[in-house]
């Protein structure tokens, strides 16, 4: 019956030869629970979480809330109403309160867990599916003191992930399990309560990882799992956990095929076989336009997956939100930026010893300089032979930018017009639309592009403004994001190229990121910038500003 119902057919075959036809109300009451279970001998065993995707509503729908407690129905309910908190906040999470969506999320997540579910957060970009994240991790923490988690992401935001878990829960003691250095020792090792590793480095090393049990499992941008016969794919789902969270602020790029390996991994069999959903939904979805299937989709795979978009809680939002995207170097850039830095450490710390700080200083910035045009790619270093043009910069930019677009408008900044013309190409490839002023654009020319981007006639989703030309008089408030690909350290110019957005005119909050490479001078200087209040001030404005701040020893911290 389950072969014929998932083939489309609505009879079946009797013993006596005849044919048994299932009326439209049958199948309206078993149909779903019938595909969507797993047949073993003369038994249906059907998973307990099915009982969320049932409408309570409907009294011809088939009811298997008895598989839950009632008191959990209740919350559920309380819940889905946007009543009062339900649970309180982990007593170890260092936050003295979320956001009013951030703990519904919070909720959310523990209400699955409870039920034996998983599921997709999948806030847009900024919303803070990290600190929910977070909160639930330690609030299982709490009730299971040997419980280790594992979170598998893009290699640019492990850094974050182990910040983040720093700030908000130091209770989970975390490393990040990535690069040459690693033990395999570490994924055993329970002094780690959660354990970070990159998506390429989890496909490399999953004979390991499938062998321990974690109690949660957390995939970041799981839209990197959407093909279902990739490797990375196939990986991931060998992992063993009792509960499953997939973090996407896009978790259908391409189409409803998408969906199948992300909520494959997160409630195995729920979907059915991959030939199976494209039958079933995907093809009459995307090609027949039918609606009725997409409406059964969309109330089957509800419960697991709850997106809020920065409109719907932008009551919640603060008018600016400001954030470090950490950009993890491949192993190239790494080899071109070491090779670079040891090179101009040697004659700076020379110049300075022969000559003295003071007649070293055009060196330093020269120095500081060439190593942040690394940071941001390797070809805007000229007369050195690096012989790489990798720049991470440039991915992890792409990729958040996929993610907003066309939803949002975003600024990117770069002091270096090289760095616009990288990104100018990128933008080509990526086939997104965008517009670019700089030193060389004419007065009048720069007023008509903002005149442009800011209508809402333009395809033009991105500005890519030079730092001398855009951080002051223009009036850009169609955006919303803003990207400092390479930060100049100095707090009133960053907010100048901010406030390009941030002014009076702009209806949405607004989200700001500092790009940083993680092991370079870009984090360096962060460092001494919490270190010396003055240097934040002065750092990279102008000559004498540095110099006077800086010591010979910060000069070889920078380039250490």
């Amino acid at each position: 019956m389950q072969k014929m119902l998932l083939n489309g057919q609505k009879a079946v075959m009797l013993k006596d030869g005849s044919l048994g036809v299932l009326g439209e109300e049958w199948l309206r009451q078993y149909a779903g629970m019938v595909k969507h279970s797993r047949v073993n001998g003369d038994q249906l065993q059907v998973p307990r979480w099915l009982a969320m995707s049932l409408d309570a509503t409907d009294d011809n729908a088939l009811q298997l809330t008895q598989v839950l407690p009632e008191q959990w129905w209740q919350q559920w309910t309380q819940w889905q109403r946007q009543e009062d908190a339900l649970y309180a906040l982990p007593q170890t999470l260092q936050v003295q309160a979320l956001r009013p969506y951030q703990q519904k999320g919070y909720e959310w997540l523990r209400l699955l867990a409870e039920a034996g579910g998983s599921g997709c957060l999948a806030d847009d970009m900024g919303l803070g599916k990290t600190l929910q994240t977070i909160a639930f991790l330690a609030h299982r923490f709490e009730q299971d003191s040997t419980a280790r988690f594992l979170v598998v992401c893009p290699a640019s935001l492990m850094y974050n992930w182990q910040q983040e878990l720093e700030k908000f829960a130091p209770v989970l003691r975390s490393i990040a399990y990535h690069g040459a250095q690693r033990k395999a020792d570490w994924i055993t090792d329970e002094q780690y309560q959660v354990l970070i590793t990159s998506y390429g480095t989890l496909r490399q090393d999953i004979e390991q990882f499938a062998a321990v049990t974690f109690n949660t499992v957390v995939v970041d941008e799981s839209h990197y799992i959407k093909n279902p016969v990739a490797q990375i794919t196939r990986a991931i789902t060998q992992l063993q956990a009792p509960f499953r969270i997939a973090l996407s602020g896009t978790p259908v790029m391409n189409g409803t095929v998408d969906l199948y390996a992300q909520l494959n991994f997160l409630l195995p069999g729920m979907l059915g076989s991959k030939e199976f959903f494209r039958r079933e939904y995907a093809y009459p979805i995307e090609q027949q336009k039918d609606e009725e299937k997409a409406a059964a989709l969309q109330k089957m795979i509800a419960p697991f997956i709850l997106r809020r978009t920065k409109e719907q809680v932008a009551a919640d939002l603060p008018e600016k939100t400001e954030s470090i995207l950490w950009c993890h170097m491949g192993h190239d850039q790494r080899m071109a930026y070491e090779s670079l830095k040891d090179e101009i450490r040697g004659s700076v710390l020379l110049e300075i010893e022969q000559k003295g700080l003071q007649a070293g200083k055009l060196s330093v910035l020269a120095g500081l300089t060439k190593l942040r045009q690394l940071c941001n790619s390797p070809v805007l270093v000229k007369d050195a032979n690096l012989f790489c043009e990798d720049s991470i910069k440039t991915d992890v930019l792409m990729e958040e930018l996929k993610q907003i677009i066309p939803q949002h408008k975003a600024l990117v900044f770069s002091q270096f017009t090289g760095m616009l013309d990288v990104l100018e190409q990128a933008l080509m490839q990526h086939r997104i639309v965008f517009s670019r002023i700089d030193g060389s654009t004419p007065a009048q020319k720069r007023q008509e592009l903002v005149n442009v981007f800011q209508s809402t006639d333009t395809d033009a989703s991105v500005m890519l403004i030079s730092l001398k030309a855009g951080n002051a008089g223009l009036n850009l408030t169609a955006a919303d994001y803003v990207f400092l690909v390479d930060p100049w350290w100095n707090a009133a110019v960053e907010n100048q190229a901010i406030d390009r957005t941030h002014r009076i005119g702009q209806t949405q909050p607004v989200f700001a990121y500092r790009m940083i490479c993680k092991h370079t001078v870009e984090e360096k200087i962060l460092q001494l910038k919490d270190r010396k209040k003055k240097l934040a001030e002065s750092l990279i404005t102008t000559e004498d500003g540095l110099m006077q701040e800086l010591s010979i020893e910060d000069v070889a911290f920078l380039f250490q």
